[in-house]
Parts: C-alpha cells; sequence; structure tokens
C-alpha cells in the first residue's frame, strides 16, 4: 500500500485547513476530493462529475473542487483518516477495508441483501443517517454509494460453497474476507486497484467483484468462470471533512446538504449500476466465459453458509454497545420500504 510521510501529511493538512479558512473568509471553497479509483472510472466519470458540477451550478461558482483519484493522496484503505485528518476534504471511502472499525455497517456488506444499487443506496443512506454521527463522529456522512451486485468470479469452475475450500480469493470486504475463511478458502486482502496482480500472479484464485469491474480493473483473461447470481454489495461512502463542513458559510452549507441526500446518492450510484450490469452482458455475448446461474438448492447452500456472518455482526455491534436487533429491523425495513431486499 502506498503511505504519505508523516511530514508530507502534516504540511498536505496545514494547506488544506489555510484553504479552507480563507475560502470560508471569501464565502467560496475549493474542496480537495480523493478516492482510489482509476480517473475513468464510473464511480468519477457518471457520479462525482455530475455530483460536483451540480454544487457549482447551485453555488454560483463560489464551491469547486479539485479530484485526486488513482490513491494520489494515500492508499485506498486510508481515506477515511485522510479526511478526517485534512489531507482530503471530501474522501470516498470503503468502510469494508478497515475490518471491525465500523461495525454498524458492516452489515451492508453480508451477502443477500441487497439486490439494486440505486434503490439500495437510497435506503442504505436513509438507515445509516440515524447512526453515522454515532460511528464515523469526525465526519460528515454525505452519499452511499453501493455497486450493482457482484459476484465470485475465479480462474475454475465455483458452483457451491465447497467448491471454495482450498482456494485463495480476493474478498471484497471484511465480511466477504470471513466468509471465504468460513468455507475454507484463504482471504487475499488487497484494495480494488490491487486486485489485478493478485490475480494475474495466481496469489489468488477468485475474486468477488461486480461485473464491469472485471473489464475495466483488466481481470477478463484471469476469470473465465462466473456465479451468476446477486451475491453481495460492496457500499462505498462519500464524506466530508467535519471541521471544513462546519466552517462553511450557511449558504454553502445549504448548497452542500441539498447535495448530501438519499436522493443524490441514488442519482449518483445510478450510472455506475448501470455500467457494472453491462459488463455481464458483455461476458455472455463474448463466448469466452462461463456463466453459472446456481439452482434453487445451490442458492439455499450459499444462503445456509452466509448465516453465521449476521451472527457475527450481531456479535461486533452488542460488543460497542449497540442495539443489535433495533439496527437489523432499521436495516431491513429500509431496504424493503424502497423494494431493495433480495
Amino acid at each position: 500500500m502506498k503511505r504519505l510521510k508523516l511530514g508530507s501529511v502534516i504540511a498536505l493538512a496545514s494547506v488544506a485547513a489555510m484553504s479552507a479558512i480563507s475560502g470560508a473568509s471569501a464565502q467560496e471553497v475549493n474542496f480537495r476530493l480523493a478516492h482510489w479509483l482509476p480517473p475513468t472510472h464510473p464511480v468519477q466519470t457518471m457520479g462525482l462529475e455530475e455530483w460536483t458540477n451540480s454544487i457549482r451550478e447551485a453555488s454560483g461558482g463560489k464551491i469547486d473542487f479539485t479530484i485526486f483519484p488513482a490513491q494520489q493522496l494515500g492508499s485506498a484503505p486510508d481515506h477515511y483518516d485522510m479526511t478526517r485528518d485534512g489531507i482530503a476534504d471530501i474522501g470516498y471511502i470503503n468502510p469494508g477495508y478497515q475490518a471491525g472499525r465500523f461495525p454498524i455497517y458492516g452489515l451492508t456488506e453480508v451477502p443477500f441483501n441487497v439486490k439494486d444499487a440505486v434503490n439500495g443506496s437510497v435506503a442504505l443512506h436513509k438507515w445509516y443517517a440515524n447512526y453515522a454521527e454515532q460511528e464515523m463522529p469526525e465526519v460528515k456522512l454525505c452519499l452511499v454509494n453501493p455497486h450493482d451486485p457482484g459476484t465470485i468470479h475465479s480462474k475454475m469452475p465455483v458452483r457451491v460453497p465447497e467448491d471454495i475450500n482450498g482456494h485463495a480469493v480476493r474478498p471484497a470486504h471484511a465480511a466477504m474476507a470471513r466468509f471465504v475463511n468460513l468455507l475454507g478458502g484463504a482471504s487475499v486482502q488487497v484494495p480494488a486497484p490491487e486486485a489485478r496482480e493478485a490475480i494475474a500472479k495466481g496469489t489468488a484464485d477468485a475474486i468477488t467483484f461486480p461485473w464491469n469491474s472485471i473489464y475495466i480493473f483488466g481481470i477478463d483473461q484471469e476469470t473465465k468462470y462466473h456465479l451468476d447470481m446477486p451475491f453481495y454489495v460492496s457500499s462505498q461512502i462519500l464524506v466530508i471533512n467535519r471541521g471544513v463542513y462546519d466552517g462553511l458559510s450557511a449558504e454553502n452549507r445549504k448548497v452542500m446538504d441539498d447535495h448530501c441526500t438519499p436522493e443524490w446518492s441514488g442519482r449518483f450510484s445510478k450510472g455506475w449500476a448501470e455500467n457494472e450490469a453491462s459488463g455481464r452482458d458483455k461476458m455472455m455475448a463474448s463466448g469466452e466465459h462461463e456463466l453459472y446461474q446456481p439452482t434453487a438448492d445451490e442458492l439455499q447452500q450459499w444462503r445456509d453458509a452466509a448465516e453465521p456472518l449476521v451472527a457475527q455482526w450481531r456479535e461486533s455491534v452488542t460488543a460497542k454497545g449497540g442495539d443489535a436487533d433495533a439496527i437489523y429491523k432499521a436495516f431491513i425495513d429500509a431496504l424493503e420500504a424502497e423494494n431493495a431486499k433480495y
């Protein structure tokens, strides 16, 4: 992973803080927005660009952005701390990259819950807004961005849970890592930008990824077998440094609040969801890939195998003083209300 030296961190934080202060006094601000995906990824071209352009327009040009993609300011797992510490004003984070740190949000990682990225993002935003300040007090929750449900892509056929036994899998996040281990596999935990290397070098035999990301990250020549079902989501979040947000003028804060809503989460997620879904069609048309749809019995095997993950989640939330039963019910209710429950 790429790491920033302490001196660089302090210098960047100082510059960011000075920029925020001077921006606030002039009623203008230029946000440093960091993410870890390639600049050509749909999250930037179909999500961030529309969102930032809308904010520029709504603010009359008083709010602007400088985007730092591809881990330019730090490695993917560091983006929460980078935003908390002011290295970035806004960060695109994957909470699942830091196992156990955000136990409530970890429920989004449990398989067979979210069937739809767009409605799912609205539901997850409405649900997590009730817990975000408790679990992420140093930042402001802005948007929730799950990808279109992903699945297992592998070098060998995977049809039932026992097919994972003895194989190494690059998991999407902490819950999938635990699931791989439960099934007798070994998890190879690297962030998305490093996944292709793990597969190509044989460090991993399979990967959990959304469909078109297999093409985006150049993994399509390495994995020819695909489990054809909506298996899981990895749900990212866009967060704002709390001090920077609190320091905005009332006018600019309203513009940001208007763009940090469940409805904007759905709008932000739509383009990426459609792009990911297109990858499945591309694989089917290529004739180079085998897509396997599990039978009803095989699907039940997968569901049964995943049940311990819910129990583990309950334990982790209870250990932090949370009411696991109430949080779980609110999660299911939110998904059902938005027709997003699998």
